[in-house]
């Protein structure tokens, strides 16, 4: 019986963060756009990214034109 003083208000503590949080979130339009992460993952926007060449990479020791 004891216990319950100690759990009773621990769970209005934790469920009144969770509405504080949940306000929180709406507050701050972290539930505008639900769309557009969803879709996100349909299109490929990973394309590697051509880096310019180096004066390291011209002239490599693999490069045979020195020779």
């Amino acid at each position: 019986m004891s216990s319950i003083y100690v759990l009773i208000p621990l769970a209005i503590l934790l469920v009144s963060i969770a509405i504080g949080v949940f306000f929180w979130a709406v507050k701050s339009n972290q539930f505008e756009d639900l769309e557009r992460h969803g879709s996100s993952i349909l299109f490929d926007d990973d394309l590697p990214k051509k880096t310019p060449k180096t004066q390291s990479q011209k002239q490599s020791p693999l490069n045979k034109s020195d020779e």
